[in-house]
């Protein structure tokens, strides 16, 4: 492996260290997807269809924290490609390429963000799943119940 490549590579290594160190450091809890354990044994709680809701609205915002993470990472890859092009148009386009990609990617990945998180919110607003116990304890009424918006 070359010199650049070698220089190239621990750069890469101690931006992603550096970027992860406080996640560590500062005991971050990263939020979870999935809303429920399955089981309301030792404190957990139970999956109910309100919870499918809250796992695909979850799913949506990590995918979306994902992309931009990953544009912003493109754009300075673009960017260093167009600072060290030294003249040369050809690497000069191919990184107003990556630009341009990158950036068409991300208005394409928000308008679709934009449009399903708004029918998510509209079609799940106020509903609220009720789960009444009974006299006996295996016994349940379960209904879903339309609350104020």
């Amino acid at each position: 492996m070359s010199y650049s490549k070698t220089g190239t590579v621990l750069v890469f290594f101690i931006v992603l260290f550096f970027t992860a160190v406080p996640l560590f450091a500062f005991a971050a809890d990263l939020p979870k997807i999935v809303p429920c354990d399955g089981t309301d044994v030792g404190g957990g709680t139970e999956c109910t269809i309100c919870h499918l809701a809250t796992l695909a609205q979850n799913v949506l915002n990590t995918g979306i924290y994902i992309a931009i993470a990953l544009s912003a990472i493109l754009f300075a890859w673009a960017g260093w490609k167009y600072v060290t092009a030294g003249g040369n148009p050809g690497k000069a386009t191919q990184a107003r390429e990556v630009f341009t990609n990158v950036v068409i990617g991300l208005v394409i990945i928000l308008a679709g963000w934009l449009v399903v998180d708004t029918l998510m919110k509209t079609l799940v607003r106020g509903i609220r799943y009720v789960r009444i116990k009974l006299t006996r304890p295996d016994v349940f009424v379960e209904a879903f119940e339309r609350g104020k918006p």
